[in-house]
């Protein structure tokens, strides 16, 4: 330490003067300035991951040391070398304190540098598997992170000679106190982690979750982190869901095996040929942009509907999302609305069939039964007959009244 502080004053000693002072001081910085560009430009020559995570380490080391020496320069040659002295004394630095100071530095600073690094050799290892998604690599380097910080974390409370049990207790009743106090969010953060390594879905894929389509929400997914996964909808609404409830519902995947099959359902009238409707979807969706050629599309016979013959058209859409499904879906159904015109296939409308009972006479229409009375004569007095219903009480209840006020007014 003697020695160092001897070597700094003898800077200050042999530049007295101001001017001389600030042209070492602008050679210094020079000098820094042109260690830290070789160094760039050192780390960007690599070639490779793994290489260029080793010139990265050592490009970091040069920076940090032309730092601590730029530092050095400064100080003896302003002559601050006693300054600085009296202060760290005032302090009760000594050397041993001064030395886990440098250490704790250096730790930190390699701390950083060693992260880095390891965030290469991670990719470097694992990204050419098929089996590791990008997703995975950047969880893995994050869990690696944490760890190495921890572990730089204890061993500078060890160069300071901290006591950790203390520490280790208020960290277990801090853990508890978190848990049962965040325990929607730690939920989310283990789920997170069992979506990230068991891949159901990765970022790009068409998904829904949710067991039904009014209630699920389908969407391709656009980002998965810890704690939530995003997910784009067809209307353009970003829906973000806690991972704890990804997990816990239904999801299906859409876009996992490259294909999808879609179905339409058509009706034709009873009295249809099946055959020739059959073989009239066939040739009309054969020639479609929008479906796949193979595997082959499908109609086939499914059910006795109400008012027709139900057919079911299957077929298969690569690359599936969802604008490819309806544009898919609408191409079918446009072109087999266009070809059953052709052929004078006939699509029926809901039909219903209406009939009586037997020994109640079945049904009377009340316009057809009027239709079906005598129309009035006029007889020779210029008076009109009209005939009525033998079976109409109300007639006779009338004919009845009438007759009794002429007798009465014939005894008058």
């Amino acid at each position: 330490m003697s020695e160092l502080t001897a070597g700094l004053e003898a800077l200050a000693e042999q530049y007295p003067t101001v001017p001389a002072r600030l042209l070492v001081s602008l050679v210094a910085f020079a000098g820094f300035a042109l260690l830290s560009w070789v160094a760039n430009r050192f780390r960007r020559s690599s070639n490779g991951e793994l290489r260029g995570a080793i010139t990265d380490l050592v490009a970091s080391l040069v920076v940090a040391g032309g730092l601590l020496v730029l530092t050095a320069i400064l100080i003896g040659v302003w002559g601050q070398t006693r300054t600085v002295a009296v202060a760290l004394e005032q302090a009760n630095v000594d050397v041993r304190t001064l030395g886990r100071v440098l250490l704790t530095v250096g730790l930190i600073a390699g701390t950083f540098v060693f992260v880095r690094f390891v965030r290469h050799l991670i990719r470097d290892l694992l990204s050419g598997h098929d089996a590791v998604s990008e997703h995975q690599l950047e969880v893995t380097y994050r869990i690696t992170q944490v760890a190495v910080y921890l572990l730089a974390g204890l061993i500078v409370l060890g160069f300071w000679q901290v006591d950790l049990s203390g520490l280790l207790i208020g960290a277990g009743v801090l853990g508890i106190v978190l848990g049962m106090a965040a325990q929607q969010t730690l939920a989310s953060i283990f789920a997170g982690f069992v979506l990230m390594f068991s891949r159901p879905f990765e970022i790009g894929d068409w998904v829904r979750i949710g067991e039904d389509e009014s209630t699920g929400i389908e969407g391709i997914v656009s980002d998965i982190t810890i704690i939530s996964t995003r997910i784009q909808t067809a209307d353009g609404e970003y829906a973000i869901l806690p991972n704890d409830e990804v997990s816990s519902r239904m999801l299906i995947n859409y876009s996992r095996k490259g294909r999808l099959r879609l179905s339409v359902s058509v009706g034709v009238d009873y009295g249809t040929d099946l055959d020739r409707a059959q073989a009239t979807v066939r040739e009309t969706i054969r020639s479609l942009e929008e479906i796949m050629r193979v595997p082959t599309p499908q109609v086939v016979v499914t059910e006795f509907a109400e008012s027709a013959i139900v057919l079911e058209i299957r077929f298969w859409i690569n690359k599936p999302s969802s604008r490819r499904r309806w544009r898919a879906k609408h191409a079918v159904i446009k072109a087999i609305n266009d070809a059953f015109d052709r052929e004078g296939i006939k699509i029926p409308f809901p039909q219903r069939e209406l009939s009586g009972r037997t020994e109640t006479g079945g049904f009377r229409i009340a316009d057809e039964h009027r239709a079906s009375e005598p129309a009035p004569q006029a007889n020779g007095s210029g008076r009109t007959d009209v005939q009525r219903d033998p079976t109409d009480d109300r007639s006779d209840a009338a004919d009845g009244s009438r007759s009794t006020d002429r007798s009465e007014r014939g005894e008058r």
